[in-house]
């Protein structure tokens, strides 16, 4: 089994920053992709990046693309999304995803195991 700890979460504002971390254990952490997506309020979960198991690739929802950095630290286990220039369309409760078959994936079908989510909230 696999555990994902996100952390990081919390109130900003705009235009402000935050790192969001994610713990995983249970399973070789350095062979599988590791995904961030977010749902806020009222809305499906969608897409926010991906990682490669070595880290070499990373891809980016347009919506964010230019403010938010995907990384990951295969000694510690644990996958970053650092998140700038904040907006309040960036609300949302994030979520840190593993995918065991293949090397790339944006839909929620794609990914195997899920964190629990940690919320953020931008204000205006």
């Amino acid at each position: 089994q696999v555990q994902l700890v996100e952390s990081g979460g919390g109130l900003v504002q705009a235009g402000g920053s935050l790192r969001l971390s994610c713990a995983a254990s249970g399973r070789a952490f350095s062979s599988y992709a590791m995904g961030w997506f977010r749902q806020a309020p009222g809305k499906v979960r969608e897409f926010v990046a991906i990682i490669s198991w070595s880290g070499s690739s990373t891809y980016y929802a347009d919506s964010v693309k230019g403010r938010f950095t995907i990384s990951r630290d295969n000694g510690k286990n644990t996958v970053y999304l650092q998140m700038n220039s904040l907006k309040p369309e960036d609300t949302a409760v994030y979520y840190c995803a593993m995918r065991l078959g293949g090397l790339w994936g944006m839909r929620e079908s794609d990914y195997d195991y899920w964190g629990q989510g940690t919320q953020v909230t931008v204000s205006s």
